[in-house]
Protein backbone atom coordinates (compact mmCIF):
# COMPACT_ATOMS: atom_id res chain seq x y z
CA UNK A 1 0.00 0.00 0.00
CA UNK A 2 1.41 3.80 -0.91
CA UNK A 3 1.05 6.28 0.90
CA UNK A 4 0.31 9.74 0.01
CA UNK A 5 2.96 12.37 1.16
CA UNK A 6 1.91 14.85 3.04
CA UNK A 7 0.97 18.37 2.30
CA UNK A 8 1.68 21.17 4.66
CA UNK A 9 1.05 23.90 2.50
CA UNK A 10 -2.60 22.31 1.14
CA UNK A 11 -3.37 21.45 4.76
CA UNK A 12 -2.21 25.51 5.61
CA UNK A 13 -4.29 26.80 2.57
CA UNK A 14 -7.48 24.73 3.60
CA UNK A 15 -7.11 26.52 7.28
CA UNK A 16 -6.58 29.60 5.86
CA UNK A 17 -9.68 29.52 3.75
CA UNK A 18 -11.70 28.01 5.88
CA UNK A 19 -10.91 31.01 8.43
CA UNK A 20 -11.57 33.76 5.86
CA UNK A 21 -15.10 31.88 5.43
CA UNK A 22 -15.76 31.75 8.73
CA UNK A 23 -15.04 35.35 8.95
CA UNK A 24 -16.92 36.35 6.13
CA UNK A 25 -20.24 34.60 7.60
CA UNK A 26 -19.55 35.91 10.59
CA UNK A 27 -19.48 39.81 9.45
CA UNK A 28 -22.19 41.81 10.46
CA UNK A 29 -22.08 43.35 6.81
CA UNK A 30 -23.32 42.30 3.77
CA UNK A 31 -20.66 40.47 1.75
CA UNK A 32 -21.51 39.26 -1.74
CA UNK A 33 -19.37 38.53 -4.48
CA UNK A 34 -19.96 38.43 -8.46
CA UNK A 35 -18.75 38.07 -11.74
CA UNK A 36 -17.76 40.81 -13.89
CA UNK A 37 -21.11 40.32 -15.65
CA UNK A 38 -23.17 40.85 -12.28
CA UNK A 39 -23.99 37.43 -11.91
CA UNK A 40 -24.05 36.48 -7.49
CA UNK A 41 -21.13 33.90 -6.76
CA UNK A 42 -21.43 33.98 -2.67
CA UNK A 43 -23.75 35.60 -0.33
CA UNK A 44 -22.85 36.11 3.29
CA UNK A 45 -25.55 35.79 6.09
CA UNK A 46 -25.73 39.71 6.71
CA UNK A 47 -26.59 40.19 3.01
CA UNK A 48 -29.47 38.09 3.80
CA UNK A 49 -30.40 39.79 6.59
CA UNK A 50 -29.95 43.25 4.77
CA UNK A 51 -31.47 42.39 1.74
CA UNK A 52 -34.09 39.74 2.58
CA UNK A 53 -32.94 37.25 -0.10
CA UNK A 54 -31.58 33.77 1.16
CA UNK A 55 -28.72 32.49 -0.49
CA UNK A 56 -29.35 29.28 -2.53
CA UNK A 57 -32.08 32.60 -3.81
CA UNK A 58 -29.57 34.52 -5.22
CA UNK A 59 -26.08 32.65 -6.39
CA UNK A 60 -26.43 32.54 -10.06
CA UNK A 61 -28.61 35.46 -10.29
CA UNK A 62 -27.38 38.81 -11.38
CA UNK A 63 -26.83 41.25 -9.03
CA UNK A 64 -29.44 43.97 -10.43
CA UNK A 65 -32.32 41.76 -8.46
CA UNK A 66 -31.32 44.01 -5.31
CA UNK A 67 -30.93 47.14 -7.72
CA UNK A 68 -33.63 49.44 -8.51
CA UNK A 69 -33.95 50.27 -12.04
CA UNK A 70 -33.32 53.38 -11.69
CA UNK A 71 -30.10 52.61 -10.93
CA UNK A 72 -29.18 49.95 -13.15
CA UNK A 73 -27.34 52.17 -15.41
CA UNK A 74 -24.84 52.91 -12.87
CA UNK A 75 -23.91 49.21 -11.98
CA UNK A 76 -23.25 48.90 -15.30
CA UNK A 77 -20.33 51.74 -15.04
CA UNK A 78 -19.47 49.98 -12.14
CA UNK A 79 -18.85 47.08 -13.77
CA UNK A 80 -17.05 48.55 -16.83
CA UNK A 81 -14.71 50.37 -14.41
CA UNK A 82 -13.82 47.32 -12.87
CA UNK A 83 -13.17 45.38 -16.28
CA UNK A 84 -10.64 48.30 -17.49
CA UNK A 85 -8.90 47.86 -13.48
CA UNK A 86 -10.10 51.14 -11.97
CA UNK A 87 -9.74 51.79 -8.31
CA UNK A 88 -13.44 51.85 -6.79
CA UNK A 89 -13.47 54.36 -3.79
CA UNK A 90 -16.10 53.78 -1.21
CA UNK A 91 -19.66 55.40 -2.42
CA UNK A 92 -23.25 55.80 -1.35
CA UNK A 93 -26.35 54.56 -2.79
CA UNK A 94 -29.74 52.16 -2.51
CA UNK A 95 -30.48 48.61 -3.13
CA UNK A 96 -34.17 47.53 -2.91
CA UNK A 97 -34.81 44.27 -0.57
CA UNK A 98 -36.73 41.24 -1.42
CA UNK A 99 -39.88 42.94 0.07
CA UNK A 100 -39.69 46.15 -2.14
CA UNK A 101 -38.43 48.66 0.54
CA UNK A 102 -35.05 50.35 -0.18
CA UNK A 103 -32.44 50.74 2.22
CA UNK A 104 -29.18 53.44 1.86
CA UNK A 105 -25.83 51.38 1.79
CA UNK A 106 -22.09 52.43 1.62
CA UNK A 107 -20.35 49.80 -0.50
CA UNK A 108 -17.14 49.16 -0.93
CA UNK A 109 -15.97 47.48 -3.78
CA UNK A 110 -12.92 45.46 -4.08
CA UNK A 111 -11.87 43.40 -7.60
CA UNK A 112 -11.09 39.42 -7.16
CA UNK A 113 -8.22 38.49 -8.89
CA UNK A 114 -7.49 34.71 -10.54
CA UNK A 115 -4.10 33.51 -10.11
CA UNK A 116 -2.80 35.24 -13.34
CA UNK A 117 -3.43 38.37 -11.14
CA UNK A 118 -6.27 38.91 -13.87
CA UNK A 119 -9.89 40.07 -12.53
CA UNK A 120 -12.07 37.99 -12.86
CA UNK A 121 -15.01 39.17 -10.70
CA UNK A 122 -15.22 41.82 -7.84
CA UNK A 123 -16.15 41.43 -3.13
CA UNK A 124 -18.70 44.20 -2.36
CA UNK A 125 -18.99 45.12 1.23
CA UNK A 126 -22.44 46.58 1.97
CA UNK A 127 -23.44 48.59 5.16
CA UNK A 128 -27.23 49.93 6.19
CA UNK A 129 -26.71 53.19 6.81
CA UNK A 130 -30.15 53.89 6.60
CA UNK A 131 -30.22 55.08 10.52
CA UNK A 132 -27.28 57.39 9.72
CA UNK A 133 -28.82 59.05 6.52
CA UNK A 134 -31.77 60.11 8.66
CA UNK A 135 -30.02 61.07 11.73
CA UNK A 136 -28.10 63.39 9.49
CA UNK A 137 -31.37 63.91 7.31
CA UNK A 138 -32.94 65.29 11.14
CA UNK A 139 -30.34 67.16 11.92
CA UNK A 140 -30.74 69.57 8.76
CA UNK A 141 -34.16 69.32 9.32
CA UNK A 142 -33.43 70.55 12.91
CA UNK A 143 -31.02 73.42 12.04
CA UNK A 144 -33.14 74.89 9.37
CA UNK A 145 -36.28 74.95 12.16
CA UNK A 146 -33.34 76.56 14.67
CA UNK A 147 -32.51 79.41 12.15
CA UNK A 148 -35.89 80.46 11.28
CA UNK A 149 -36.88 80.21 15.24
CA UNK A 150 -33.68 82.50 15.75
CA UNK A 151 -34.87 84.79 12.67
CA UNK A 152 -38.38 84.65 14.19
CA UNK A 153 -37.15 85.59 18.29
CA UNK A 154 -35.14 88.37 16.49
CA UNK A 155 -38.78 89.90 15.20
CA UNK A 156 -40.68 89.19 18.60
CA UNK A 157 -37.89 90.87 20.70
CA UNK A 158 -37.54 93.98 17.81
CA UNK A 159 -41.24 94.24 18.31
CA UNK A 160 -41.05 93.52 22.54
CA UNK A 161 -39.07 97.29 22.44
CA UNK A 162 -40.97 98.97 19.97
CA UNK A 163 -44.77 98.72 21.75
CA UNK A 164 -42.83 98.25 25.42
CA UNK A 165 -41.91 101.83 24.66
CA UNK A 166 -45.95 102.91 24.42
CA UNK A 167 -46.71 101.55 27.97
CA UNK A 168 -43.38 102.19 29.86
CA UNK A 169 -43.66 105.28 31.83
CA UNK A 170 -40.03 105.58 32.56
CA UNK A 171 -36.71 103.40 31.73
CA UNK A 172 -36.90 101.41 34.62
CA UNK A 173 -40.22 99.64 34.06
CA UNK A 174 -38.74 99.74 30.43
CA UNK A 175 -36.18 97.70 31.31
CA UNK A 176 -38.32 95.39 33.38
CA UNK A 177 -41.03 94.84 30.97
CA UNK A 178 -38.54 93.99 28.77
CA UNK A 179 -36.54 91.45 30.45
CA UNK A 180 -39.97 89.89 32.04
CA UNK A 181 -40.88 89.26 28.16
CA UNK A 182 -37.28 87.98 26.97
CA UNK A 183 -37.27 85.24 29.68
CA UNK A 184 -40.88 83.88 29.12
CA UNK A 185 -40.28 83.96 25.19
CA UNK A 186 -37.11 81.88 26.68
CA UNK A 187 -38.86 79.62 28.21
CA UNK A 188 -41.59 78.76 25.80
CA UNK A 189 -38.10 78.14 23.52
CA UNK A 190 -37.08 75.67 26.16
CA UNK A 191 -40.00 73.77 26.11
CA UNK A 192 -39.81 73.43 22.38
CA UNK A 193 -36.27 72.27 22.53
CA UNK A 194 -37.19 70.03 25.54
CA UNK A 195 -39.33 67.97 23.22
CA UNK A 196 -36.81 67.64 20.32
CA UNK A 197 -38.57 70.32 18.29
CA UNK A 198 -41.81 68.44 18.34
CA UNK A 199 -44.75 69.42 20.55
CA UNK A 200 -44.71 70.39 23.82
CA UNK A 201 -47.33 69.78 26.02
CA UNK A 202 -50.07 72.98 26.75
CA UNK A 203 -50.39 71.92 30.17
CA UNK A 204 -46.73 72.50 30.68
CA UNK A 205 -46.79 75.34 28.73
CA UNK A 206 -49.32 77.30 30.72
CA UNK A 207 -47.72 76.12 34.30
CA UNK A 208 -44.02 77.38 33.21
CA UNK A 209 -45.36 80.77 32.03
CA UNK A 210 -47.51 81.08 35.13
CA UNK A 211 -44.73 80.00 37.52
CA UNK A 212 -42.83 83.84 37.94
CA UNK A 213 -46.19 85.10 38.87
CA UNK A 214 -46.33 82.63 42.34
CA UNK A 215 -50.52 82.04 41.29
CA UNK A 216 -50.73 79.81 44.24
CA UNK A 217 -54.09 78.33 44.45
CA UNK A 218 -56.13 81.35 42.86
CA UNK A 219 -55.74 79.87 39.53
CA UNK A 220 -56.75 76.66 37.88
CA UNK A 221 -56.01 74.45 34.81
CA UNK A 222 -58.37 72.43 33.02
CA UNK A 223 -57.72 70.79 29.68
CA UNK A 224 -56.67 67.53 27.73
CA UNK A 225 -53.25 66.93 27.51
CA UNK A 226 -52.01 68.04 24.12
CA UNK A 227 -49.19 68.38 21.99
CA UNK A 228 -48.84 71.84 20.55
CA UNK A 229 -46.91 72.53 17.50
CA UNK A 230 -44.27 75.23 17.79
CA UNK A 231 -45.20 78.03 16.38
CA UNK A 232 -48.49 77.77 18.93
CA UNK A 233 -45.78 77.42 22.00
CA UNK A 234 -44.28 80.57 21.20
CA UNK A 235 -47.41 82.38 20.72
CA UNK A 236 -49.81 80.96 22.98
CA UNK A 237 -46.77 81.32 25.34
CA UNK A 238 -46.65 85.36 24.80
CA UNK A 239 -50.49 84.97 25.13
CA UNK A 240 -50.62 83.30 28.86
CA UNK A 241 -47.47 85.82 29.72
CA UNK A 242 -49.08 89.04 29.29
CA UNK A 243 -52.68 87.80 30.75
CA UNK A 244 -50.52 87.07 33.62
CA UNK A 245 -48.98 90.45 33.81
CA UNK A 246 -52.19 92.54 32.94
CA UNK A 247 -53.60 90.60 36.04
CA UNK A 248 -50.64 91.29 38.35
CA UNK A 249 -51.38 95.13 37.11
CA UNK A 250 -55.06 95.51 37.96
CA UNK A 251 -56.30 91.57 38.63
CA UNK A 252 -56.46 88.48 40.54
CA UNK A 253 -52.75 88.44 40.87
CA UNK A 254 -52.37 92.30 42.10
CA UNK A 255 -55.28 91.32 44.80
CA UNK A 256 -54.38 88.07 45.80
CA UNK A 257 -57.58 87.34 45.71
CA UNK A 258 -60.34 85.66 43.51
CA UNK A 259 -59.89 82.74 40.82
CA UNK A 260 -58.38 82.86 37.34
CA UNK A 261 -59.37 79.71 35.52
CA UNK A 262 -57.28 78.71 32.01
CA UNK A 263 -59.29 75.86 29.96
CA UNK A 264 -58.75 74.43 26.40
CA UNK A 265 -61.12 72.15 24.56
CA UNK A 266 -61.11 70.56 21.12
CA UNK A 267 -64.05 69.86 19.29
CA UNK A 268 -65.69 68.60 16.17
CA UNK A 269 -68.50 70.18 14.11
CA UNK A 270 -69.01 68.93 10.87
CA UNK A 271 -65.49 68.50 8.58
CA UNK A 272 -63.82 71.28 10.89
CA UNK A 273 -61.72 70.46 13.88
CA UNK A 274 -61.53 73.46 16.24
CA UNK A 275 -59.18 74.24 18.80
CA UNK A 276 -60.51 77.16 21.60
CA UNK A 277 -58.59 78.30 24.97
CA UNK A 278 -59.85 80.75 27.58
CA UNK A 279 -58.39 82.50 30.26
CA UNK A 280 -61.47 83.75 32.75
CA UNK A 281 -60.67 85.78 35.54
CA UNK A 282 -63.23 87.32 38.74
CA UNK A 283 -61.64 88.96 41.09
CA UNK A 284 -63.22 89.84 44.67
CA UNK A 285 -66.70 92.00 44.58
CA UNK A 286 -65.77 95.51 44.93
CA UNK A 287 -62.97 95.22 43.23
CA UNK A 288 -62.50 97.38 39.75
CA UNK A 289 -61.32 94.06 37.98
CA UNK A 290 -58.23 94.02 34.96
CA UNK A 291 -59.23 95.18 31.64
CA UNK A 292 -56.82 94.35 28.64
CA UNK A 293 -55.59 97.49 27.31
CA UNK A 294 -55.44 99.37 24.31
CA UNK A 295 -51.92 100.33 23.25
CA UNK A 296 -48.59 98.80 24.01
CA UNK A 297 -47.05 94.83 23.38
CA UNK A 298 -49.73 93.76 25.62
CA UNK A 299 -52.73 94.85 23.24
CA UNK A 300 -50.96 93.92 20.49
CA UNK A 301 -50.11 90.34 21.52
CA UNK A 302 -53.50 89.57 22.75
CA UNK A 303 -56.31 91.30 20.60
CA UNK A 304 -53.94 91.08 17.10
CA UNK A 305 -50.70 89.07 16.67
CA UNK A 306 -51.37 85.67 18.80
CA UNK A 307 -54.39 85.17 16.37
CA UNK A 308 -53.09 86.09 12.79
CA UNK A 309 -49.88 84.23 13.89
CA UNK A 310 -52.41 81.19 14.31
CA UNK A 311 -55.25 82.00 12.03
CA UNK A 312 -57.40 82.38 14.93
CA UNK A 313 -60.33 84.75 16.47
CA UNK A 314 -60.10 86.81 19.60
CA UNK A 315 -62.88 87.06 21.73
CA UNK A 316 -62.51 89.70 24.59
CA UNK A 317 -64.72 90.89 27.40
CA UNK A 318 -64.58 92.50 30.39
CA UNK A 319 -66.12 94.37 33.51
CA UNK A 320 -68.10 93.88 36.49
CA UNK A 321 -64.89 92.19 37.95
CA UNK A 322 -64.19 89.99 35.32
CA UNK A 323 -62.36 89.33 31.89
CA UNK A 324 -63.01 86.31 29.76
CA UNK A 325 -59.84 86.22 26.84
CA UNK A 326 -60.42 83.31 24.47
CA UNK A 327 -58.76 82.14 21.35
CA UNK A 328 -60.33 79.93 18.72
CA UNK A 329 -59.02 78.59 15.57
CA UNK A 330 -58.58 75.35 13.30
CA UNK A 331 -56.79 72.52 15.25
CA UNK A 332 -54.30 71.79 13.06
CA UNK A 333 -52.94 75.49 13.37
CA UNK A 334 -52.66 74.51 17.30
CA UNK A 335 -51.69 70.80 17.65
CA UNK A 336 -49.25 67.64 16.80
CA UNK A 337 -51.18 66.30 13.89
CA UNK A 338 -52.27 62.92 16.37
CA UNK A 339 -53.96 65.04 18.78
CA UNK A 340 -55.20 67.29 15.96
CA UNK A 341 -57.18 64.61 14.25
CA UNK A 342 -58.67 63.13 17.86
CA UNK A 343 -61.00 66.21 18.80
CA UNK A 344 -64.10 65.32 21.11
CA UNK A 345 -67.36 67.71 20.93
CA UNK A 346 -66.80 70.89 22.84
CA UNK A 347 -69.15 70.54 25.60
Amino acid sequence: MTSRPFDEDAVADDVLRARFAAIVESSFDAIVSKDLDGTVRTWNGAAERLFGYPADEMMGRSILTIIPAHLHEEEMRLLSRLRQGERIEPFETVRQRKDGRYVTVSLTVSPIRNGVAKIVGASVVARDITSTKEKERRIRLLLREVNHRVRNQYAIILAMIRQSRVEASNAATFQKRIEERIWALAASHDLIASADWKGADLSDLVETQMAPFHPGDIYQVNGPSLALVPVAIENLGMAIHELALNSLRGGVLKEGAGLISVRWTLSERGPIRGFSITWDEHVLPGSKGPSIPQSGFGAVVLRRSVAQALSATVDVACGDGMLKWRLAGPADRFLEPYHAATATDEP
